[in-house]
């Protein structure tokens, strides 16, 4: 059954973390007894499970504890959604791909032999990126619940599919210390249901909040550069399309932001140069992004034969031989 608390009425709690599949049980079906036979009903029985084993009486579940019929609630849940698994005493990251074979029928098709845990989907999805990194404790089970392994011990393996930092992964505060371009290029190749999510599945990654547009598109993740923008002045947000950690091949047509976290492949080793005293704050206009940059021009032959670059500050981590600059 639901029930529901805020603020210091919160108990202790567990949290699920999961892809979603067929037959999802859902807010309207969770208070009726028709769900036990879904598909999803599964997961939410080991789930809570689990949670009694631990000395647990609560667990919040996505698919169940959202009442999206509610544009208030379904946004209000999305921008504190980092919190409440920051907040939660463990996740379970439910790795349904992992284990025996699948004998049924799931919303990323049958299986005729298991996946690995680097083969999982679990790692592909936009929503699980903050899902891994929140929470102190995540334990990860296979899909017939056999415990895997804790986050802090299987680190150097999580490090190694996701590209984030084994320090970030123990200690998620450390990822404020991170660039922009850092943390954009751990959700490039995610991906998600909904265009929107790509840049609503990141909120809690740069510490930002923002109302929800769906229907907005592409347009999610420009407001997503924007608010960034306001928040920090960390120019890396501008060093994306980086071929090889060195040439650009940024489109001309394009504006200052990115379309995706795609863009920022091959940027994760960019820092930011400290902040400099009299540097003017950037800001964002009705006219597009107003920043003063020094400008050089490129004399040389190649991709952008005799163009002009701003200049960004930021450069590729332990590489003093070039600068990073966008295109004009």
């Amino acid at each position: 059954e639901l029930e529901e608390y805020f603020g210091s009425q919160i108990p202790k709690y567990a949290i699920l973390s999961h892809c979603w599949g067929v037959e999802e049980v859902e807010f309207q079906h969770i208070n009726g007894s028709e769900w036990h036979g879904m598909c999803g009903a599964t997961k939410i029985q080991y789930a809570s499970s689990q949670c009694k084993k631990e000395g647990l009486r609560y667990i919040w579940i996505d698919t169940c504890c959202i009442d999206k019929s509610s544009s208030a609630e379904l946004s209000e849940a999305i921008n504190s959604m980092y919190g409440w698994y920051e907040g939660s005493v463990v996740c379970y990251a439910y790795l349904e791909d992992v284990g025996r074979a699948l004998s049924t029928q799931t919303s990323y098709g049958p299986s005729n032999k298991d996946k690995t845990v680097e083969e999982s989907r679990w790692f592909t999805r936009g929503w699980t990126l903050q899902e891994l990194i929140a929470p102190a404790k995540v334990d990860f089970f296979d899909n017939q619940w056999q415990y895997l392994g804790r986050k802090e011990d299987l680190s150097p393996l999580l490090s190694r599919i996701t590209s984030i930092p084994e320090d970030v992964l123990t200690k998620p505060e450390n990822r404020r210390d991170c660039s922009v371009a850092k943390k954009m290029a751990w959700a490039a190749k995610r991906q998600t249901t909904r265009i929107e999510d790509v840049a609503y599945s990141l909120f809690g990654i740069f510490d930002v909040n923002m109302p929800l547009l769906y229907g907005e598109g592409r347009g999610a993740f420009t407001r997503l550069q924007e608010e960034i923008l306001k928040e920090t002045d960390d120019q890396s947000l501008l060093a994306w399309g980086l071929v090889g950690n060195r040439n650009l091949d940024r489109p001309m047509d394009t504006g200052v932001f990115a379309n995706s976290p795609d863009a920022f492949l091959g940027s994760e080793d960019v820092v930011p140069f400290p902040s400099k005293p009299r540097r003017q704050p950037h800001s964002v206009t009705n006219k597009g992004v107003r920043i003063e940059l020094p400008v050089t021009r490129n004399t040389e032959s190649g991709f952008y034969p005799r163009c002009e670059f701003a200049i960004l500050d930021c450069q590729i981590k332990d590489d003093f031989s070039g600068a990073i600059g966008i295109p004009l």
